[in-house]
C-alpha cells in the first residue's frame, strides 16, 4: 500500500509539475510559434532572449534586485533569529508569531500595505527603487527567520556557553560556534529568497518604477499583446529559470551536508577533552 501511494504521488508530481515544464523547454528549442506544432529545432528563441536589449535589461535588473534583496533579507532574518533565540521565551514566541503572519498572508495584501505606507504615507518616490527593494526584503525576511531558527534550536548550546567561560567574547563565540551550525540554513534560505524575488508579481507591480520591469511583471504584460518573437523567447526564459531552480536545490542540499558533520566532530572532540 505504501509503495502504491508513493508511486502515485511521484506520477502526479511528474504529470502536473515537471512534464509541463519539459514540454515548454522542448518548444523553446524549436521555431514553433504555438504549442502543438513543431517547425524544426533552433536556438533562435535563446538568441532573441540574450540579444534583445529590452529582454536583457529586464533580466539583469531582476537578478540584481533578487540578489540584493536576498542579501539584505538574509542578514536581517539571521540577526533577528539569533536575537530571538537568546531572548526570553515570551519574547521569542511573540517574534515567531509576528514572522509567521507575513508568510501566510496574501501577497496582494502585503503589496498594497507596503505601497500605502512607503509611497502614500511616507511619500517615497517609486523612481528611487526604495519601495521596490524594501518590498522584496519584507517578502523574504520572514522565510529567513523561519529557516535559521530551527538550526539554532538543533545546535549544542553548551558549546557557546563553554566558549564564553573560556574567555571568548560574545561575538567570537557567535562567529566560531554558532555561525558554522546555521550556515546551511542561511545558504538554503538565501537561494530561496532569490527565487521568491524572481517569482514575485504583486509587490513589484505596486512598488516598481514605471520604466522598470521584473521578469514576472514583464511576462504578464508580454502575454497580453507582445510580438510573437518576444513571446516565444519567454519560453526560453522559463527554461533558464527552471535550470536555475534545479541548481539552487543542488546548492542547498550540498550546503546542508558539510558544516553539520564538521560541527559534530568538534562537539565530540570538545567532550573528550572535558
Amino acid at each position: 500500500m505504501k509503495k502504491i501511494l508513493s508511486y502515485t504521488w511521484l506520477v502526479l508530481v511528474a504529470l502536473f509539475m515537471y512534464i509541463p515544464v519539459l514540454i515548454l523547454a522542448f518548444y523553446s528549442f524549436t521555431d514553433s510559434t504555438t504549442i502543438g506544432a513543431v517547425r524544426g529545432f533552433s536556438l533562435h528563441n535563446y538568441e532573441t532572449l540574450f540579444t534583445t536589449e529590452e529582454l536583457r535589461n529586464m533580466i539583469v535588473g531582476t537578478l540584481l534586485l533578487a540578489v540584493g534583496s536576498a542579501v539584505i533579507a538574509s542578514v536581517l532574518g539571521t540577526v533577528g533569529a539569533i536575537g530571538a533565540f537568546y531572548s526570553r521565551p515570551f519574547t521569542r514566541a511573540a517574534v515567531e508569531t509576528a514572522n509567521r503572519i507575513p508568510v501566510v498572508n496574501a501577497d496582494v495584501v502585503t503589496a498594497f500595505s507596503i505601497c500605502i505606507l512607503l509611497i502614500v504615507v511616507l511619500g517615497i518616490e517609486k523612481n528611487t527603487f526604495i519601495p521596490l527593494v524594501i518590498g522584496h526584503v519584507v517578502l523574504c525576511t520572514p522565510f529567513v527567520y523561519l529557516a535559521v531558527m530551527p538550526k539554532l534550536k538543533q545546535m549544542d548550546n553548551g558549546l557557546y556557553e563553554a566558549a564564553l567561560d573560556l574567555g571568548a567574547t560574545p561575538f567570537q563565540a557567535l562567529y566560531k560556534i554558532v555561525n558554522p551550525q546555521i550556515i546551511p540554513g542561511i545558504v538554503s534560505v538565501f537561494m530561496l529568497s532569490i527565487t521568491l524575488s524572481l517569482d514575485d508579481y504583486f509587490i513589484s507591480t505596486y512598488t516598481k518604477p514605471a520604466t522598470f520591469d521584473t521578469i514576472s511583471t514583464y511576462v504578464v504584460n508580454a502575454t497580453r499583446g507582445a510580438q510573437t518573437e518576444i513571446k516565444t523567447a519567454l519560453w526560453a526564459l522559463s527554461t533558464v529559470i527552471f535550470l536555475f531552480v534545479i541548481l539552487a536545490v543542488v546548492i542547498m542540499n550540498l550546503a546542508s551536508a558539510g558544516p553539520v558533520k564538521k560541527q559534530e566532530v568538534n562537539v565530540h572532540d570538545s567532550r573528550k577533552q572535558d
